[in-house]
């Protein structure tokens, strides 16, 4: 009995259409070697959404040796101007199917509707962005003397294995993917094994675009397996992974089995400072708006909020009336929805877990810290939990926890060294009226990202990265082709003799 490759679903908001549930390899669909599936559950109520295709080992090479042809084949022979064609023509098509793809997301991922629209809009903005740069990736000439001249060129770097994580599948794709096709490499990519549905169904928009087979393959697996194949595959020339910290030393390690170039987007743990000058309003609204976004689920979340001892009280009322207000935690289709569920089971108890340590180790809940029950009694809800009475040696200050929970703790004066005391540096936030105490904090903090008066909100034409254990290399901006191109010198002797 031949394996199904797609199924007729039904959202839970009353949607019908199409999911594709095999791996996309060389523009077919094709069913697992091993017969492996995954089973993807609903974080809201717990049930089963799909079954989808698990690649293993020899699925993964298939897709490297379909991504090396093309690399050597058709998707070479295209201009820079037809390559960025191309993509503006998949982000065009992205754009029409926004609803489908936004429904998918918020039925798989959790994320409220109007989020996952947002995601949608990201990626195709992202896919022209670099659309714009396929045709303006040149080299250099080089006059060294009379008698010589050199130049360079700017190639693709080769066959790419990009694993992207959960918390923005849409988002995170198109900032990889963006990039390297710009660039004319090719792509193996590999989405989380919790929500693969999404970017199973954009795979199909990719060949409705035009592009060659094999340009873009997409591989649905457990990381274990299909990540670790991916990373250690003697020709992937490159690795770009987001996600933990941990398993990024993994990714590099495997990598390391023929140096394949990596970029690595892992942990964080930003703090947010606001002085006692700050636009107190605004300091409470973008704190809010820094951690609870995305039901936490945000690398750069800034969950640790330190604030001037002169404002702290008033700060942590306010704040704590902000999230009552705004932080709705329920059903993520309802339009007055804030918060969804955690994204997963495994997610849930982790986060769970981090809040009960923070109460054995002696901070304060002064909101949230228990499960939120849905009217129907199912779904990986939190409630939006503030910690204080916290310390700087706390596991909750320390740790990264990836959900909607955050520490306040009050500074006298000193803060830089309390902000730089942490493993990670992928984001910062701080509020001040002060510019120049604003730009001289900016420039001490140890991050590779400083927001002045604001707080996450992101913008895929600045580079993003981190510092320390945040990882390695920057995406988006002009500096996220870095990545994906190599340079090539060539030297042209004009008369000099030996």
């Amino acid at each position: 009995m031949a394996t199904s490759l797609t199924q007729d679903l039904t959202t839970p908001n009353g949607a019908r259409y199409t999911q594709p549930l095999g791996l996309f390899i060389n523009n077919e669909w094709r069913a697992a070697k091993s017969g492996s599936t995954i089973q993807v559950i609903s974080p809201s109520t717990e049930e089963e959404i799909a079954c989808v295709q698990a690649a293993g080992v020899e699925d993964i090479d298939d897709a490297v040796k379909a991504a090396r042809q093309a690399l050597r084949g058709p998707w070479s022979e295209l201009s820079g101007t037809e390559r960025g064609a191309l993509m503006w023509k998949l982000a065009d098509i992205a754009e029409k199917h926004m609803e489908a793809m936004a429904v998918i997301d918020t039925w798989n991922n959790g994320k409220r509707l109007s989020s996952a629209r947002g995601d949608v809009e990201e990626l195709a903005g992202v896919l022209k962005y670099y659309a714009g740069f396929a045709d303006k990736i040149h080299g250099k000439v080089i006059n060294p003397s009379a008698q010589k001249l050199a130049y360079t060129l700017k190639e693709p770097i080769g066959v790419c294995g990009q694993i992207i994580p959960w918390n923005y599948p849409l988002g995170m794709a198109a900032w990889k993917l963006g990039p390297a096709l710009a660039a004319g490499c090719t792509v193996v990519l590999k989405p989380s094994e919790n929500t693969p549905l999404s970017i199973l169904y954009f795979a199909n928009l990719i060949k409705e675009a035009g592009f060659p087979p094999g340009v873009i393959n997409i591989t649905n697996g457990l990381g274990s397996v299909a990540g670790a194949a991916l990373a250690s595959h003697t020709d992937v020339n490159k690795v770009a992974f987001t996600g933990s910290t941990a398993t990024g030393r993994e990714i590099m390690k495997l990598a390391a089995i023929n140096l394949k170039s990596v970029t690595l987007e892992t942990g964080g743990k930003s703090p947010l400072v606001v002085f006692e000058d700050a636009d107190f309003e605004q300091a409470v609204n973008w704190s809010h708006y820094g951690i609870m976004a995305n039901q936490g689920q945000i690398c750069t979340a800034t969950s640790r909020i330190l604030v001037q001892q002169s404002i702290y009280d008033k700060f942590v009322t306010a704040f704590v009336e902000r999230v009552k207000s705004v932080s709705k935690v329920g059903d993520p289709f309802a339009d007055d929805t804030f918060q969804g569920p955690q994204v997963s089971k495994s997610q849930y108890e982790r986060v769970l877990s981090y809040i009960e340590k923070g109460k054995q180790e002696g901070a304060t809940v002064s909101l949230g810290g228990k499960p939120y029950r849905s009217p129907q009694g199912k779904g990986f809800f939190i409630e939006p939990t503030v910690f204080t009475n916290v310390t700087d040696e706390m596991t909750i200050y320390r740790e990264e926890i990836f959900g909607p929970c955050v520490v306040i703790s009050p500074f006298e004066d000193e803060v830089i060294h309390r902000v730089n005391n942490t493993t990670y540096g992928l984001g910062a936030a701080i509020f001040t009226q002060d510019i120049t105490r604003a730009h001289a904090v900016a420039k001490k903090i140890e991050a590779g990202m400083v927001w002045i008066n604001s707080s996450n909100d992101s913008d895929y034409r600045i580079p993003f990265g981190g510092y320390k254990e945040s990882g390695i290399g920057s995406e988006l901006g002009e500096e996220g082709l870095a990545a994906y191109t190599t340079n090539k010198a060539i030297h042209v002797n004009m008369g000099s003799r030996l």
